[in-house]
């Protein structure tokens, strides 16, 4: 009874901790909001100030501007009123001497003279400024088109507040696309808000579909500052399936809240290079490849260094064949040996049993020989891309005589194209469609006819050289308008198929 009385009292001691502990972090949150409550609104006041002062500072520039505007009006209109005051004086004063001068001549007795004074003073009335003067004034007095009228400004500082928090955007998946590797986000606001300053944008990778999940692998990417309601992210890698995407607008002070978050699908051909068919030639890096003369030898120097028998190992029996991978193996060669011999070949870890798929490769342009292309999962591990039925190709040989060809079937169709540096393959496999394009420009290069009857498997060889393999490519539009035309279909070489 007294061991379990003290075991009751250590866990009400416990929970009392706990709870101590729980309000002793408490009140240091507090306390440190009093203090950011402060610092806060010490800075918003400040800001506040900084504000006025500016609205002050451009009110008053406004007023000088303006006056100065009337003084240069009242100073041009003056002097205009004075220029003419002063030639009217001047015309009356004439005047007034030439109708002097008539009077006294009308008055004078000697008719000797008359005529010629008569004829002096018509002369002069003739010439006399006062008939010469516009008696309307050349500017008017009226200063109305200076006046201002500040009651609807008046009434916009009167209803001058603190900014509001934008509301969340509204993402419109009926606007939004997903095509060439691009996604175009478009959004819009829910109300009218002239506040706004910018927009965030937020997108992470994930492989679940509906909507984001609060814990993911992958970190929320931003981009800030976009001005518009839409936004292109271009060169994308969909190496997952699908994209999370939010937005929220931003003024000058705050930010708003995301939008709900919207999960659209990136469909495209993920796989990597399977490093248990390659060659023991070829060093496989992920995606990259480069042939090495000493791979086959550093091979055997481990195998008799762990059997410790000095005999020669074999590809069958060298522990570099590798242990396939558990997850993508059995869609590819099915654990069967690697490729030895003079087939410097290695295949990708992904099937390719329906639907379109495409995919580029960069070659070293000094490699010997370089091919890319298709193959059965069946091909042989002695057996060249190219020179049986169960393999379709681009062959490129930089050794002795330069050559550019498609192969099949161990037959070759010359290619009148100038060799690119990268590739473009788009499969088609429903339609038995096999087709390379200059990964750059898009320029069909050839296109393979054939009704594929097993599943199929990204193959490259390479001798002397290496090679870079990009997947997570969609198909381009240019090659979906090319294979629409029927462009693809019409280059094709039936002697290869």
């Amino acid at each position: 009874m007294l061991l379990w009385g003290q075991e009751a009292l250590r866990k009400i001691i416990t929970t009392l901790a706990v709870k101590n502990e729980e309000i002793q972090s408490f009140i240091y949150s507090l306390k440190q909001m009093l203090l950011n409550v402060e610092s806060n609104s010490a800075k918003v006041q400040e800001d506040l100030e900084a504000e006025f002062q500016s609205l002050f500072s451009l009110l008053e520039e406004l007023k000088e501007g303006m006056l100065m505007k009337i003084k240069q009006d009242r100073a041009s209109r003056t002097y205009e009123l004075q220029n003419q005051l002063a030639a009217c004086t001047r015309a009356l004063e004439s005047s007034e001497e030439l109708l002097e001068t008539a009077n006294q001549t009308l008055l004078a007795t000697d008719s000797k003279d008359f005529p010629q004074a008569a004829k002096q003073i018509k002369d002069g009335v003739t010439m006399a400024p006062a008939f010469r003067l516009s008696l309307k004034a050349k500017v008017s007095d009226n200063m109305s088109h200076l006046m201002v009228d500040f009651a609807q400004e008046r009434r916009m500082l009167q209803a001058l507040t603190f900014l509001p928090v934008p509301s969340a955007p509204v993402i419109d998946l009926t606007e939004s696309l997903v095509a060439d590797n691009c996604v175009t986000l478009v959004w819009r606001m829910p109300d009218e808000d002239n506040k706004i300053d910018h927009f965030v944008l937020e997108y992470r990778r994930t492989n679940f579909e509906g909507p984001p999940r609060l814990k993911e692998d992958q970190p929320w990417m931003v981009i800030e500052g976009i001005r518009q309601m839409e936004y292109t992210l271009t060169g994308l890698k969909f190496d997952m399936k699908y994209m999370n995407f939010r937005v929220k607008a931003c003024n000058k002070a705050v930010s708003g809240e995301f939008s709900e978050p919207v999960t659209l699908e990136t469909p495209a051909f993920m796989f990597r290079l399977d490093a248990s068919t390659s060659h023991q030639n070829l060093r496989v890096d992920d995606l990259s490849v480069e042939w090495d003369a000493m791979g086959g030898k550093v091979q055997d120097i481990k195998a008799r260094e762990k059997d410790g028998k000095g005999r020669t190992a074999s590809p069958v029996n060298s522990p570099a064949r590798g242990t396939p991978s558990p997850k993508r193996m059995p869609s590819g060669r099915g654990g069967r040996d690697r490729f030895t011999a003079e087939s410097y070949t290695v295949l990708g870890d992904t099937l390719i049993d329906g639907g379109e798929h495409y995919w580029e490769v960069r070659y070293e342009p000094d490699s010997k020989a370089f091919g890319v292309g298709v193959a059965y999962r069946s091909l042989g591990r002695f057996e060249q891309l190219g020179k049986t039925a169960a393999s379709w190709c681009l062959h490129v040989n930089n050794w002795l005589q330069v050559s550019f060809t498609a192969k099949h079937a161990n037959k070759a169709k010359m290619l009148d194209a100038p060799v690119p540096d990268c590739l473009g393959v788009h499969c088609d496999f429903h339609q038995g469609l096999l087709s390379f394009y200059n990964g750059r420009t898009k320029q069909l290069l050839h296109t393979f006819k054939a009704k594929f009857t097993q599943p199929l498997l990204p193959a490259f060889t390479v001798w002397c050289g290496s090679f870079h393999v990009t997947t997570g490519l969609q198909v381009p539009s240019s090659v979906r308008c090319l294979q629409k035309r029927g462009s693809a279909t019409s280059s094709s070489n039936t002697s290869l198929t």
